[in-house]
């Protein structure tokens, strides 16, 4: 299973539907139980589903704070963020988890925090792929919307989260079939896979086969039953 050895500040981006979202609450909850101070930024002001604020309840209860927009989870999407965002770069002692927003509109979004993030250099960017989505069920289309993120955030991406799955339907055949995936990737960009995100009921059978699995819980509510609430 995943040992964390976190920088101060993780940032999680992919496309639309990667899972970056639930996989960003998943990792503050376990830096949760190493430090004291931990927060997490919802960096998406473009897509209103896949939220963090979804899970505000669940960040809550574990004492992290959240850090997104007003009119996050709500009919209203304006391209705003709090103020406090900024206190992610001026406290040292504070670990941060960054949700940025899907493809390279959402990127936008970060790049005015880079600079700082940069200067300090105690972060990983950490790029959220899954082999089942439509557009990006290759390694070419995979990179290109990689290429685009980099290009509209000003910021590299340092490692590589395999999250490929089918919901609550994924199998470990599932999982076992995206390794190849996630390795031609790898071995496209230099860059090393940090980890690979499971379902819990799954990680304890696909880490007897690879390194670095990361058991994740569903916390973030999917787009169908976002639409049905409303």
């Amino acid at each position: 299973m995943l040992n964390l050895t976190p920088k101060r500040v993780t940032l999680f981006s992919g496309h639309y539907g990667s899972g970056k979202t639930n996989i960003a609450v998943n990792y503050a909850l376990g830096l949760k139980k190493q430090f004291d101070n931990v927060c997490i930024a919802d960096l998406d002001i473009v897509n209103p589903y896949f939220r963090t604020k979804d899970s505000e309840k669940v960040l809550n209860r574990a004492g992290i704070k959240l850090i997104s927009s007003e009119y996050a989870s709500s009919n209203v999407d304006l391209p705003a963020l709090p103020a406090e965002t900024y206190a992610i770069l001026d406290n040292p002692a504070l670990h941060a988890v960054i949700d940025v927003g899907g493809d390279d509109r959402g990127a936008l979004a970060l790049g005015r925090y880079v600079p700082s993030l940069l200067k300090e250099n105690d972060y990983d960017m950490l790029f959220v792929v899954n082999r089942f989505r439509p557009l990006t069920r290759d390694v070419k289309s995979t990179l290109e919307v990689m290429n685009e993120i980099e290009s509209a955030c000003g910021m590299k991406f340092n490692a590589i989260v395999n999250n490929s799955n089918l919901g609550e339907e994924t199998t470990v055949e599932n999982i076992v079939s995206s390794f190849k995936y996630a390795d031609e990737i790898s071995g496209a960009t230099g860059l090393p896979i940090k980890m690979t995100a499971v379902n819990e009921p799954l990680a304890a059978e696909i880490a007897q086969i690879t390194e670095n699995v990361f058991p994740i819980k569903l916390y973030v509510m999917q787009s169908w039953k976002l639409q049905e609430d409303r």
